[in-house]
């Protein structure tokens, strides 16, 4: 059976869905009655979560800057036109859930949280957001997920097959 029916899926939902993304490699290969190793478990969704990291990470102040630019332009043109503006809320209650455990875990928490049970984009927007101007900030994220990577892929080798 040809690998890359795990390979390309697993990398892609390791750019997203990071979380999940090793027990799917793993069941989708299972229920094709194929045995994969810890290598082709960790591999794929590994790398597809550093390569959406670091894009994310590094483009990050663009984006938010971006979003900030298109808010202001939709602003100005809805005064133009003469449409009444309904202002978002910041305080949302997402948005002080995310201060909340910034405040009481720190940057190693936030680090190690954002990119799992958010999104990997998502987190490293966040994780940039927070902790750009910490020199390790985007090393302890990519310890982090190579660390839960291997993690689960051992107990996918050790206790699922």
């Amino acid at each position: 059976m040809n690998l890359t029916y795990f390979y390309l899926p697993g990398f892609f939902l390791g750019t997203v869905k990071f979380l999940f993304s090793h027990w799917t490699i793993h069941l989708t290969a299972a229920s094709m009655d194929v045995q994969l190793n810890f290598l082709e478990i960790f591999i794929p969704p590994t790398a597809g979560a550093i390569f959406t990291m670091a894009i994310f990470y590094f483009a990050s102040e663009t984006l938010m800057n971006r979003a900030v630019r298109k808010k202001q332009e939709a602003i100005l043109k809805a005064e133009e036109l003469g449409i009444p503006i309904k202002i978002k809320k910041k305080f949302t209650f997402a948005n002080k859930k995310i201060v909340q455990i910034k405040m009481k875990l720190g940057v190693y928490g936030v680090l190690m949280l954002a990119p799992l049970f958010l999104s990997i984009p998502l987190g490293s927007v966040i994780c940039a957001k927070f902790y750009r101007h910490h020199k390790k900030t985007f090393p302890i994220m990519v310890g982090v997920i190579s660390a839960y990577s291997a993690l689960m892929a051992s107990i996918i080798v050790l206790f699922a097959q």
